[in-house]
């Protein structure tokens, strides 16, 4: 008995250690910062980088610099069309059954949890039509030049499983999740997917953001 409970203690004791590790990893390497001369200009595309607390997407004009979203985000697939006249569209990638298995954070749990960070093929991109921001706490803005948006957008497209995507219902009437491109895991986590499309565009943040407070710290 006493073998075993060293065994247990043992096991636990790693387990807390590996946690520790990956959270300080995760701080350590969001703290890094990437194209550390950025600066935003004066003018330009006016985007916003947003969380929940645990989750971070980006919210983009649907059309500028060039870019339309229209072509993807189609009326036709959400519940309630009307909703496709607002301006902006809010962006955000996951693994597919965490994002279908916990539309309110009260759903999360530990086996979902697992099965997404130990990695998953299958990703989803969820889009919600919306309209423009606020700036506040939790939405922040964000100006870049038009060749930055520019390359922003290509890495979202890139996201997405071809130019148009199977979609599906979102959780709501204005939202529609769309099949998504790459692999999840505890090291490409949504958070992750958010500071790797700013630092597509060239703008300063951590070098892996894997939390959403690596991502946020920066605006």
């Amino acid at each position: 008995m006493a073998s075993l409970s060293r065994v247990i203690a043992t096991v636990v004791g790693g387990i807390v250690l590996a946690v520790l590790g990956y959270v300080a990893a995760g701080l350590i390497g969001g703290a890094i910062p990437t194209s550390a001369n950025w600066h935003a200009p004066s003018q330009g595309i006016e985007i916003f980088v947003e969380t929940n607390g645990i989750h971070t997407g980006l919210i983009v004009p649907k059309v500028a610099a060039g870019v339309d979203w229209r072509g993807i985000a189609r009326p036709s697939d959400i519940a309630d069309p009307r909703y496709a006249a607002r301006t902006h569209i809010a962006i955000g990638w996951g693994e597919r059954a965490f994002y279908l298995g916990t539309p309110r954070w009260t759903d999360i749990r530990l086996s979902t949890t697992l099965h997404a960070a130990t990695g998953s093929d299958d990703t989803l991109v969820h889009v919600e039509h919306v309209e423009r921001p606020t700036p506040n706490i939790d939405q922040r803005i964000i100006i870049l030049r038009p060749q930055e948006y520019r390359r922003l957008a290509a890495f979202i497209r890139a996201s997405l499983n071809g130019t148009h995507p199977a979609h599906r219902h979102g959780y709501d009437r204005y939202d529609a999740f769309y099949a998504g491109r790459g692999r999840y895991d505890a090291v490409r986590t949504c958070n992750a997917w958010t500071g790797a499309a700013l630092r597509s565009a060239g703008v300063r943040v951590g070098w892996w953001t894997p939390f959403a407070v690596t991502v946020m710290g920066w605006f």
